[in-house]
């Protein structure tokens, strides 16, 4: 009689943790998880996150070096709120890997606690994309690729103490492999996490070519959408939304390629691209590419691109549009300006929709549009030693035009099916 009940009394167990739906293929119950996974401090052995249950991430999370971590097609992984030290953001630390292989029909959905997405889903309910940013943190990927930081060759990572060696980034070895990233959406993070100081949602430092990095998205950042700092590391198919700063940064001599890329910026958007070069002598020669991209501006504020201290790489084939008579690509200092001068960094092929939006006295949108009346009119040199008329005269010959018509840009049928931008109808436009 005691082991009958015993018996009884975990069977019932069991139905209370488990939910039964319907029958299988064959007959066999189809069991709906209702578990939460909760991770916090350092991870030292090889992880898998599964898409059986959402994971929280309680607070900081950082996997080690020589550690795999493993987030299966459709994992949803949730940061809970928290600022400084206790903002919960997921590391990869240099020598740790990362297989996030998700896909178009499961994407890996990084957001806040405060969302109520659920297992099966790529999208929510209840959460603005334009306005609910810095729920949480964001992601933070470190590798052993070359970087230009002040002084050395190596810089701990925005946010995570000195004392905490996984932080560190950057070394001598270009074809360094953090692993795979492809298909994943990053929404509503950005939380302060240091005086001034916002986590991006995807920061990539020292991160190498044997990286896979593919169908990246963020939305509703607080920071930076996409910030890379040094490495060579090639970027395909990414896109940034409703950014609090800038979609797409380059620090510290990062020298791979961005392409196919998407920004559409939100009302207090700030650049499409913040462009610097090299911080010190190591890897000072690092160049990037940014090409085939699309960018969507607000009629409220915000700029095309900004390129400083010392950018060196090449611009191509962007399309520009939606931006109000205020924005500018501006080259912001002597070095710069000198590297544009001698084919050190080139602009070429951008196209900008010759309409832009009209700005009142009070830097605020009327309601009305004009058009640009010369290509230059949006092309500033502002280093003290600027040659205006040689500088507006070679970004006039360089390919560059002002357009009434899509011409150029991105290929908006990678971003299909699997992104939020997607599931909102913002793609009509690319």
């Amino acid at each position: 009689m005691k082991n009958t009940s015993k018996l009884l009394f975990l069977m019932m167990l069991v139905i209370s943790t488990v939910s039964f739906v319907g029958c299988g293929p064959d007959d066999k119950p189809v069991v709906l998880p209702n578990t939460n996974y909760e991770h916090t401090g350092f991870i030292s052995v090889d992880e898998t996150w599964d898409a059986n249950g959402i994971h929280i991430l309680k607070d900081r999370v950082i996997v080690q070096a020589g550690v795999t971590l493993t987030i299966a097609p459709g994992a949803i992984i949730k940061g809970e709120m928290g600022t400084g030290a206790n903002a919960s953001v997921l590391v990869i630390a240099r020598g740790a890997t990362i297989k996030a292989a998700g896909t178009a029909a499961a994407p890996i959905v990084f957001t806040s606690v405060a969302d109520e997405i659920e297992l099966g889903q790529k999208v929510g309910s209840n959460l603005n994309a334009r306005t609910d940013k810095g729920f949480w943190g964001g992601v933070i990927i470190l590798g052993n690729a070359p970087v230009s930081p002040k002084t050395g060759t190596t810089e701990q990572v925005e946010g995570i103490p000195a004392d905490v060696i996984e932080g560190n980034y950057g070394g001598d070895d270009a074809a360094d492999n953090s692993g795979v990233f492809t298909y994943v959406s990053i929404r509503h993070g950005g939380t302060l996490i240091g005086e001034g100081n916002e986590v991006n949602g995807l920061t990539l430092g020292g991160v190498g070519t044997g990286s896979t990095i593919n169908h990246i998205e963020v939305v509703g950042n607080v920071d930076d959408g996409i910030e890379c700092f040094g490495g060579t590391v090639n970027i395909d198919d990414a896109i940034v939304l409703y950014q609090g700063d800038d979609a797409f940064d380059i620090d510290q001599g990062y020298s791979g390629t961005i392409d196919n890329f998407i920004y559409i910026a939100g009302p207090t958007s700030d650049h499409g691209l913040e462009i610097d070069g090299p911080e010190g002598s190591a890897n000072a020669g690092g160049q990037f590419v940014l090409q085939n991209g699309s960018l969507k501006g607000n009629a409220a504020q915000g700029e095309f691109a900004d390129f400083r201290s010392g950018a060196q790489g090449r611009v191509d084939m962007l399309y520009f549009f939606g931006f109000n008579t205020a924005a500018d690509m501006e080259l912001d200092d002597d070095k710069t300006s000198a590297n544009y001068l001698a084919g050190v960094l080139t602009l070429t092929s951008l196209k900008f929709n010759a309409t832009a939006w009209t700005l009142d006295g009070d830097g605020i949108p009327d309601g009305s549009t004009t058009v640009w009346p010369a290509l230059t009119d949006l092309f500033a040199d502002k280093s003290d030693t600027k040659n205006t008329e040689t500088a507006d005269a070679k970004f006039a010959n360089d390919g560059n035009a002002l357009v009434t018509a899509k011409d150029g840009g991105a290929d908006q049928s990678e971003f299909v099916g699997w992104t939020l931008a997607d599931a909102e109808g913002l793609l009509s436009d690319f």
